[in-house]
């Protein structure tokens, strides 16, 4: 049951990368939230540099798919534990770059913290 729960967890962390990328196409300017002060959204060298984001973040979250759907559950709890440093180093950017702490803690590091129980109950399970 456990697993069972991790696993539809990490699908909708997938699905939810996915999204994320994508919306580096059609919103752009949803890269305020990112966390990052003073986010030049109408600046086209940054749009393409937001592209680039964005492909790499579809491309993680069907990683992380593909591993759900191919892989065994060890497998995917050991995806999962390494990929919960990205959301690590989202946060410690924004705080680099004297953004909000709520930004850093409330959206990534909290994201940090739920891939990281995942791919812990993922290993337990």
């Amino acid at each position: 049951m456990l697993s069972t729960i991790a696993t539809v967890l990490a699908g909708l962390i997938g699905a939810g990368v996915i999204v994320m990328g994508a919306r580096a196409f059609w919103a752009p300017q949803a890269a305020v939230g990112f966390g990052i002060p003073d986010t030049p959204t109408e600046d086209r060298s940054f749009q393409a540099w937001l592209s680039v984001k964005g492909v790499r973040d579809i491309a993680s979250g069907l990683f992380i798919l593909i591993v759900l759907v191919g892989g065994t559950t060890q497998l995917l709890g050991w995806f999962m534990l390494a990929a919960g440093f990205i959301p690590i180093g989202d946060a410690l950017i924004v705080l680099r770059s004297n953004g909000p702490k709520a930004a850093a803690y409330g959206i990534h590091g909290a994201t940090a913290v739920v891939m990281l129980a995942i791919g812990a109950l993922l290993l337990i399970a």
